[in-house]
Parts: structure tokens; sequence; C-alpha cells
């Protein structure tokens, strides 16, 4: 069955026709060509697919799209500056080796903003806990810890004040 949702998409007002057996992550990728989040394991079990809903993360592999009616979905397209500067989260993974091959990033990303919007002093345990659900193959995960905490420190505990630092957007 075929409805209409309307929900905010990357800080834009969006409306949009779906199938009622549509996951969200079909929605942004094949509907709305937003292809950052990425098709892995299908099951939840590997963060690739992670964006914000409403301020969590979650995987958009396991939540069907007409779950976001009336919603806030913040995906790694919307998380740069409209000028293209990046976030703070973003720059940190690229300075800090947090990127490899890339495929994992966006999850890590998302996953590490939805942390640091909840507890903008989080414990290394709490980084940790936090990333748990997004598998890499490449970085080890060491890097990808210290690119958050590199955010932690620039920002003394405010990532909107790194945010504004770097002209990216919160």
């Amino acid at each position: 069955m075929s409805r209409e949702i309307k929900f905010v998409l990357n800080g834009v007002q969006t409306c949009v026709t779906i199938e009622d057996d549509w996951n969200l992550l079909y929605l942004l990728r094949e509907k709305l060509g937003l292809t950052g989040a990425k098709e892995a394991c299908g099951r939840g079990e590997c963060g690739a697919c992670t964006v914000i809903v409403d301020g969590l993360a979650i995987n958009s592999c396991l939540y069907f799209a007409v779950e976001i009616d009336g919603k806030e979905v913040l995906t790694i397209e919307g998380l740069a500056a409209a000028d293209g500067t990046l976030h703070a989260l973003q720059e940190s993974f690229v300075k800090n080796g947090g990127i490899q091959c890339g495929f994992c990033t966006p999850g890590m990303i998302l996953s590490a903003k939805a942390l640091l919007d909840e507890n903008p002093q989080p414990s290394e345990a709490d980084i940790k806990q936090a990333l748990a659900g997004n598998l890499c193959r490449c970085t080890g995960y060491v890097q990808i810890v210290e690119s958050v905490e590199a955010v932690i420190d620039k920002s003394g505990g405010d990532i909107n004040a790194a945010v504004r630092e770097t002209g990216g957007s919160d």
C-alpha cells in the first residue's frame, strides 16, 4: 500500500510517497539518492546504515520508512555545512586517521554525533559503547575513538563550539 509521509530530512521539510514495506535505508538510497548510509549486513549488526532519527542513532536497514512520518532524520549528507565545510567530527576523522576505506565512516560519525549531542563529555568507555554497533575492518578502532576524543578535547565539552569554530553545521 502506498502512503504519503512528511518529515524533516537534513533540515529540509520533505514529503514523499512510499510503500509500506520499504525500510528507511531503501528510501534514502534508492528513492532520495542519499548514498552515505550503506547496505551491508541488512540485519542491523554492522552499523554501516546508521542515521540519526529524532536524536537517536538507528540502523536504517531495520527501520520502516513509514516510521519517520513527522520525525527528523539526519544523514551524513546533512552533517556538513551547505557550503561544504565539514562538521567538526568529519574533520577530526580525516585529520586523526579515523577514516580509511570510508565504508563505515558515515555510521561511525553519526553514532558519535548522537553520543556527543546527548553527552558532550563522554568517557572513553562511553565512546566505545556508542560505537559498539559499528563494525570497521580497517582502522582497528583506535583512530576512530581518538577522532571522537579530539573533538571533545577541542570543544571543551561543547560540540557546538567546535562546530562553530570549524564552520560546520551542527
